[in-house]
């Protein structure tokens, strides 16, 4: 004879296992989806990237282009910007036309026959970057009059645009900052 107590623990503990078993399923199943859709993204933000630097490629292949035509026909500089210009042009089309990791793979094997000239690229490369923040953060300054701070509210301490802030002492223009006058004779 069998005890039921028995039976009913033996078919919790089947259920348990049959409910462990599908919610593993389940999870296996939502974290590949979630792989695929993470990787779908990151492709496709990386093909919008790579599109936008093929893009700027190509508009300072363009500016070459102009500046070679503004140039004296024939002369050294025109020949120079017009061959920089479609060198700029064919690395625009690379870029467009290859896939990420075989650029990767490309850059890897270049830096790997050549490091020295690789790492002067970098180096390169990173100090053109750094002048171009540095310009855009400068152009976006002076783009921005109410950042603009005047002489004399920069003299007297004051912002721009700031509500005026009554005190019982006078500063005087001929006094140094900090110093004020009290009244008395100085």
């Amino acid at each position: 004879m069998t005890d039921p107590k028995n039976s009913t623990t033996e078919d919790l503990k089947q259920e348990a296992k049959t409910a462990t078993a599908d919610l593993k399923e389940s999870a296996r199943e939502t974290a590949s989806e979630a792989v695929g859709t993470v990787r779908d993204e990151a492709a496709r933000r990386a093909e919008n990237a790579k599109s936008g630097v093929a893009d700027e490629v190509s508009d300072v292949a363009s500016a070459l282009r102009k500046a070679a035509k503004d140039m004296r026909g024939g002369s050294p500089q025109e020949r120079t910007f017009g061959q920089i210009a479609g060198g700029l042009a064919d690395l625009s089309d690379e870029i467009r036309n290859k896939d990420l990791g075989e650029m990767a793979t490309q850059v890897s094997d270049f830096a790997k026959r050549n490091p020295l000239l690789f790492l002067g690229g970098a180096a390169l490369a990173g100090f053109a970057a750094t002048r171009f923040a540095t310009a855009s953060a400068r152009r976006d300054v002076d783009d921005a009059p109410e950042r603009r701070v005047s002489a004399t509210s920069a003299y007297t301490g004051t912002r721009p645009n700031a509500p005026a802030v009554q005190t019982d002492k006078e500063t005087r223009p001929d006094q140094p900052i900090g110093a004020t006058h009290t009244g008395g004779v100085s």
